[in-house]
């Protein structure tokens, strides 16, 4: 296997933060890139609070918290990527985009760069014939928040050699975290099953079955899950379910995965849950206040 000894990652949004902060806090060497000085410094910011409640909690030391953070470099410049053994993209779903940046970032890296995608609903077998490196290149999906959710899902691409992939096995496990090894299908597992479960909920409540908040309520009270579908929605992104949503119909033309029209209208005006401080719930008070959008 491949020795892993930096990791880069591409995108400095929610995910990408987490997934560096997950490389540098198991000890490897760490590159986080993103083309908004913002959102590095948002990301940052997060990393050092994050780590900060797991010293509180007793989860971390001090010492190791401070080597965690010194161990990650940021940049808005792709040129440090070819410092990478691994890079991990986790920016936006769509394939055109993430195309792009696989040419710019083949031509940049050496030939022994594995390049990994966290896509969510993708295939890794089409992101990988356009990376210039399919032998080379698989599937990292992580769940947020990365650095407390304990699932990696791996998929293989068609041409991913075998060395790539237990490459990729280890460095899941180097980090701590659990393993599914997922065939490259819209959705993989986890999704495949949450996204209709999601969608059905506004359906739901379109037809007026109940209330944002009984929903929500009944299924952590009758199914014992941490938070309702609605919330969890918000916790996601609308945007991101509905763009999910989309790219799983377009693959499986089923009904169930296609995005119900009152989401649709809730992106369109912007509201896209927590990020945006309203969604299925109203974030600007606390605690948040459940809200049945028209």
């Amino acid at each position: 296997m491949s020795a892993i000894r930096t990791v880069g990652v591409v995108g400095a949004g929610l995910m990408g933060a987490g997934i560096a902060q997950a490389a540098a806090s198991a000890g490897f060497a760490t590159i986080l890139q993103d083309v908004a000085e913002a959102a590095l410094t948002r990301a940052r910011a997060g990393m050092e609070k994050s780590t900060a409640k797991f010293v509180e909690k007793g989860q971390m030391t001090a010492e190791a918290r401070a080597a965690a953070l010194g161990r990650v470099t940021t940049t808005t410049g792709l040129g440090t990527m070819a410092r990478a053994d691994l890079v991990i993209e986790a920016i936006t779903e769509d394939a055109a985009v993430k195309s792009d940046l696989y040419q710019e970032l083949n031509a940049l890296c050496p030939p022994t760069t594995t390049f990994a995608s966290n896509t969510s609903s993708l295939s890794i077998g089409m992101l990988a014939a356009g990376s210039g490196r399919p032998d080379r290149f698989v599937g990292l999906h992580f769940f947020n928040p990365v650095p407390l959710m304990p699932l990696v899902e791996v998929i293989r691409g068609v041409a991913t050699s075998q060395e790539t992939y237990d490459t990729a096995l280890e460095f899941v496990r180097q980090l701590g975290k659990e393993t599914v090894e997922a065939r490259d299908v819209p959705g993989f597992v986890v999704n495949l099953l949450l996204v209709p479960y999601l969608l059905d909920a506004v359906r739901a409540l379109e037809r007026g079955v109940a209330s944002t908040a009984d929903i929500d309520r009944g299924m952590v009270l009758g199914c014992g899950h941490p938070m309702g579908p609605l919330m969890l929605l918000d916790f996601v992104g609308l945007d991101t379910v509905v763009r999910i949503g989309e790219i799983m119909f377009d693959g499986y033309r089923e009904e169930r995965y296609a995005p119900p029209a009152l989401l649709q209208r809730m992106v369109a005006a912007g509201s896209l849950g927590r990020k945006s401080g309203r969604g299925f719930y109203d974030y600007t008070v606390t605690p948040p206040v459940a809200v049945s959008p028209a």
